[in-house]
């Protein structure tokens, strides 16, 4: 294989076994599940725009009602860590990004954060917010939901999780409607997420369809909050709107 190919995990069969689809429980979990593998320009969090190497883990225990990778919920096989290791070597990118699906429904998943910040990656996690986070190597950079009403899942957000959080995380809220962005005011004013966290990020719910919150109106309300949100438009579906993997 050329050193520089992005090689895809073999598949394992698809199942639909109930919140968490992709069948943890019946496969060797002594080797991380991924769905999909690519080098892309970071679309969210403080880091967009950046070159980056994605690692895209199987299995979700939610069901949120914008999930824009379901894919990742029922799609995976096993990899390697050396050979992840391997292929993030050489991306030739300095960032890499461990999302999913949840990532931390995996047992492997703290080990392959460690050892990705021990090859010298900046390593960011995203996390859906409602599993402890508190076990992940003080180095990554934690980028964690907090589930609006709108996704159908705000009472799985582990609240818990707040009093782990570190200056260099992220916060993410993916706002539909004024009661998801008022929702999105009153946990940080309550939490003090602000004084918590490198950034309370807002994306405005883009599925293409009148679903959609313009950005124009999460803006305003941002301005008018006069709380330190910063409006996130998702980058990489801006630059690859026809793309719906691999970005």
């Amino acid at each position: 294989m050329d050193d520089n190919a992005i090689a895809q995990p073999r598949p394992l069969p698809a199942t639909n076994s109930g919140p968490t689809a992709f069948s943890l429980q019946s496969i060797n979990l002594n080797k991380p599940q991924v769905t999909e593998i690519f080098r892309s320009i970071q679309g969210e969090s403080s880091f967009a725009g950046c070159p980056c190497f994605f690692i895209r883990l199987a299995g979700c225990n939610l069901d949120c009602a914008y999930c824009d990778t379901r894919y990742a919920r029922t799609e995976g096989g096993p990899m390697d860590t050396e050979e992840i290791l391997r292929q993030a070597r050489a991306s030739g990118c300095k960032l890499a990004e461990v999302t999913g699906g949840e990532p931390l429904l995996q047992p492997t998943t703290p080990d392959l954060l460690c050892k990705l910040c021990d090859e010298h990656f900046t390593v960011l996690l995203e996390t859906n917010g409602s599993l402890d986070i508190s076990p992940v190597d003080p180095r990554v950079i934690r980028i964690m939901d907090l589930k609006c009403p709108s996704s159908g899942q705000s009472e799985r957000n582990r609240l818990e999780n707040l009093r782990h959080l570190r200056p260099a995380d992220e916060i993410k809220f993916v706002v539909k409607d004024r009661e998801d962005f008022d929702w999105a005011c009153q946990m940080t004013r309550q939490h003090g997420l602000a004084d918590k966290t490198h950034c309370l990020l807002l994306s405005p719910l883009n599925d293409s369809g009148p679903r959609s919150l313009p950005p124009s109106a999460l803006a305003e309300w941002i301005l008018d909050s006069k709380l330190p949100f910063r409006l996130q438009l998702q980058l990489h579906k801006l630059i690859w709107p026809d793309r719906n993997r691999g970005v």
